[in-house]
């Protein structure tokens, strides 16, 4: 085929919509063109009038705030939409006895009247049947559920059978901001049972306001799988895996975590200090301390923390702007009962929680299994000769 005939198209994904925009070479040419024409017909900027810079900037933004604003409504109605057909086949089904057949006939009819839109498989019916059937209530439907998108609904419709337990997961999307392969991870760790369960005194520490939503923030255990299936490490090793893998860290600390720095220096009373991890919580205006420990607590962790956590409030937290300095001991295990007397009479705001490794193998099967030497070994000699 001559190139000439080639039909290329170029794919952008665009968050947060997840919408596919499809470029043709003919669109790119006259996108091409256009802005050359423009280029050789734009003012240079000692032309341009007083006060052009900021319009230009303030314009793109609203543009771009409308744009979103498009694409959400356009989510909000199909979502509706499709509650709307899943409702009308459970009401025909519940009070008219159609058959579930019924539903390979109705995708098969929609696809040919409507060969354009994509979502009238016989699949994706029998999840708007099982969506309207959890939320019968449209109001609900409209005023929280149009907020997130569909795909974001059928992993909370295979995944999560409590009614409680779905809402607080959309609350949590809509108000973070995840995507749905965050939304699948954070089901998977089992989020709703593990945020606000840490050991802290929050409540005597801090005001109202702040003291709830700190707790929100803290979790109890902190899933740390993506460091693999080791559970001997030291804590310089933990550290380092944490700093390694930044990006996965954040996602499991939660929105807002800003990190600052990692053994990073304070100098008091003419000596050396060094935090495991500093943090800054753009919701809570604080900074946040985390210290790193591979065994159990004691209470002597507590104390050093309470430590760290003074000084910081002295050296670092304008008073002006910054509320009070927070800290989360991270360790392996901890006995709850000790761990509140332990907190009970500190004066600064601390939480302390677990975390959890990826899962290990049994001893049994670690045996089995071949070393590395062993496994290229083995490779190797059940590989293919090049000349086969």
């Amino acid at each position: 085929m001559p190139p000439s005939l080639l039909k290329v198209q170029l794919v952008t994904f665009t968050p947060p919509t997840g919408f596919l925009i499809i470029t043709t070479p003919d669109s790119l040419d006259k996108e091409r063109d256009s802005t050359m024409k423009a280029k050789t017909t734009t003012p240079s900027r000692a032309d341009l009038p007083e006060g052009y810079p900021e319009f230009i900037v303030s314009l793109k933004q609203r543009i771009r705030t409308a744009q979103v604003k498009a694409a959400l409504s356009v989510n909000r109605e199909l979502v509706l939409l499709y509650w709307q057909i899943g409702d009308d086949i459970l009401t025909r089904q519940e009070r008219e006895g159609w058959g579930t057949k019924v539903i390979d006939r109705l995708s098969s009819d929609l696809i040919i009247e409507f060969p354009e839109m994509k979502g009238f498989s016989v699949r994706n019916l029998k999840y708007m049947r099982k969506f309207a059937a959890a939320w019968r209530d449209i109001a609900i439907v409209q005023e929280l559920l149009a907020q997130i998108t569909w795909y974001h609904h059928i992993a909370l419709l295979d995944k999560v059978k409590d009614p409680a337990e779905r809402e607080w997961y959309i609350g949590e999307t809509i108000r973070n901001g995840w995507s749905r392969n965050v939304l699948v991870h954070q089901i998977d760790s089992g989020l709703v049972n593990r945020a606000g369960a840490s050991v802290t005194n929050f409540p005597i520490t801090l005001p109202a306001p702040q003291s709830d939503l700190a707790r929100e923030v803290v979790k109890d255990p902190y899933i740390f799988d993506f460091l693999g299936r080791s559970t001997e490490k030291s804590e310089r090793e933990l550290h380092q895996s944490l700093l390694e893998k930044l990006r996965d860290f954040l996602v499991e600390l939660g929105i807002g975590f800003a990190f600052l720095g990692s053994e990073y220096h304070l100098e008091i009373g003419n000596q050396d200090f060094y935090l495991d991890l500093l943090f800054y919580h753009t919701r809570l205006h604080c900074y946040i301390i985390i210290e790193l420990k591979i065994g159990a607590f004691v209470p002597e962790f507590a104390g050093k923390l309470n430590f760290y956590l003074s000084a910081a409030d002295d050296l670092l937290r304008d008073p002006a702007i910054d509320k009070p300095c927070i800290g989360i001991l991270l360790c392996r295990e901890k006995n709850r009962v000790i761990a509140e007397y332990a907190l009970r009479d500190m004066s600064k705001p601390m939480a302390i929680s677990t975390y959890h490794l990826g899962p290990t193998l049994p001893p049994q099967f670690q045996e089995q299994l071949p070393d590395a030497a062993r496994l290229k070994d083995i490779i190797l000699k059940t590989a293919p000769d090049d000349g086969v």
